[in-house]
């Protein structure tokens, strides 16, 4: 399956019936498992729905981080979005990729 960043949205748990998705590095991870932590007043819920490498990396909960983009990142938070990867990869399926 591949979605938008734009269709990726839906997928944020404001829908019960739908599952939650995060993505990581272009990887769409059903999260749906975890939903106290990404579901709606989860303590993660601002990544539901989207792309966190950026915030993963810079371990940060600021809107303005929830995105995909890796520019400008040390590599020691390179490091630590490889890490928050393998947590991802170990606890969740992959479902898809970000398009484009």
């Amino acid at each position: 399956m591949e979605l938008t960043l734009n269709q990726l949205k839906q997928y944020d748990g404001s829908d019960p019936s739908k599952p939650i998705y995060v993505a990581v590095k272009g990887r769409i991870f059903d999260v749906t498992t975890g939903n106290s932590f990404y579901g709606p007043g989860g303590s993660y819920a601002m990544f539901a729905g989207k792309d966190a490498s950026r915030a993963l990396a810079k371990m940060s909960k600021n809107d303005e981080d929830v995105i995909g983009s890796l520019d400008g990142l040390t590599d020691k938070e390179m490091g630590v979005l490889a890490d928050w990867e393998k947590k991802f990869e170990a606890k969740y399926p992959v479902v898809g990729t970000i398009a484009g």
